[in-house]
């Protein structure tokens, strides 16, 4: 019987370093190789499409940073709340677009603000301009942003208004106090029932009558001067205006409750009302007014005549009981001088020696359109 085998010890086999290093080189080879094809797919995607957003690391800007070191993280909307609402909000402000009151909440207001920014600062028409903020607009007001008069009348203030733009700017020299928002004639022909308060155009009355107006809702071009202004609710031909101040014929730039994006008015130019509270603060009589409707220059026009107005026809006069003998409710404007009451009345239920009795007005209630 022969002897048993021993067990064979396994020898170590001296191999090559190709041999022992093959699997991670070509494991590295093909790493790079997907990174690279990755890269080069991100490189060739079109900016259209490509988003990208700055977010801001924790602690970057400091307490006491000013607001332009904060980016934007997401689009803003309307009813949005939040510490990047507040901020867009007093950036606004400090850039003389006057957002109405800083607290945070997007709302109207701060939306009209947005609006005039993105057609005088972005030079968007109309039809582009979004009433939500997106971090590449909020981009833009925290970049450099200088506004410059047009003109540089020789009155202390001059007011420059944008009809394209629907934008309005006031200036003192060259310093710009204000941008806002604005809305003018719509270049159509209307007719309506309208009330005129005493001292208004159209009424030499001592108490507001009402009346039907045909008229073209136009804002000319051209170079005006503020020449009267009134406190307060005021009713005239073209509408209800807040706090107006005078500047060709009838047309005022005042206060009004709707200032929507595109043109809507009779031909005064409306700013919102918030505004209007302290805008006649800001100029002065004879101060200029500069119309720029995109066409030609304001002194290619000169001053021009707003388009007169005419009694609508088809408008009959109500003559029932209630209206003979009640009398609508006005506003008192200190300074105006009321003439003495010349009421006419119907000739059917009146005697013309009948003398009108003397009228105590107070504070209307009534809400601008």
């Amino acid at each position: 019987m022969s002897e048993p085998l021993e067990p064979e010890i396994a020898l170590p086999v001296h191999q090559s370093w190709w041999v022992r290093w093959r699997q991670a080189i070509i494991t590295s080879v093909l790493f790079v190789i997907v990174g690279t094809g990755v890269a080069v797919a991100n490189n060739n995607q079109s900016p259209a499409t490509t988003t990208t957003t700055a977010v801001t690391a924790p602690g970057f800007c400091p307490p006491d940073a000013p607001i332009t070191c904060y980016t934007l993280t997401r689009t803003i909307r309307d009813g949005m709340k939040g510490a990047d609402v507040r901020r867009l909000q007093q950036r606004l402000k400090d850039l003389n677009f006057d957002p109405g009151r800083i607290d945070g909440i997007y709302g109207g207001d701060t939306m009209m603000a947005v609006w005039a920014f993105q057609a005088l600062v972005q030079k968007m028409t109309r039809d582009t301009i979004v009433d939500f903020v997106t971090p590449v607009l909020w981009e833009s007001m925290r970049g450099n942003v200088t506004i410059t008069p047009r003109r540089q009348p020789g009155s202390p203030n001059h007011v420059e208004v944008y009809l394209p733009e629907q934008v309005m700017a006031v200036f003192k020299g060259q310093q710009l106090l204000l941008v806002t928002h604005i809305s003018t004639g719509t270049n159509e022909k209307w007719c309506e029932e309208v009330t005129i308060d005493p001292g208004e155009d159209g009424n030499k009355g001592a108490v507001p009558i009402k009346t039907g107006v045909c008229g073209e809702a136009i804002t000319p071009g051209g170079i005006y001067y503020f020449y009267n202004r009134k406190l307060g609710l005021r009713e005239s031909k073209l509408g209800t205006m807040w706090n107006p101040v005078y500047f060709n014929f009838g047309i005022a730039i005042h206060g009004a409750m709707m200032v929507p994006k595109e043109p809507a008015s009779h031909g005064c130019v409306r700013i919102p009302i918030f505004i209007s509270n302290y805008f006649p603060a800001l100029v002065q009589y004879n101060d200029r007014v500069y119309v720029f409707d995109g066409v030609k220059e304001p002194e290619d026009y000169g001053s021009v005549t707003p388009p007169w107005d005419k009694k609508d026809p088809n408008y009959t006069t109500t003559t029932s009981s209630t209206t003979s003998t009640t009398v609508p409710k006005t506003t008192t404007v200190p300074g105006v001088v009321i003439p003495p009451v010349t009421t006419v009345v119907p000739k059917t239920t009146v005697p013309k020696t009948t003398v009108a009795p003397t009228v105590t007005t107070t504070a209307t209630t009534a809400v601008p359109s």
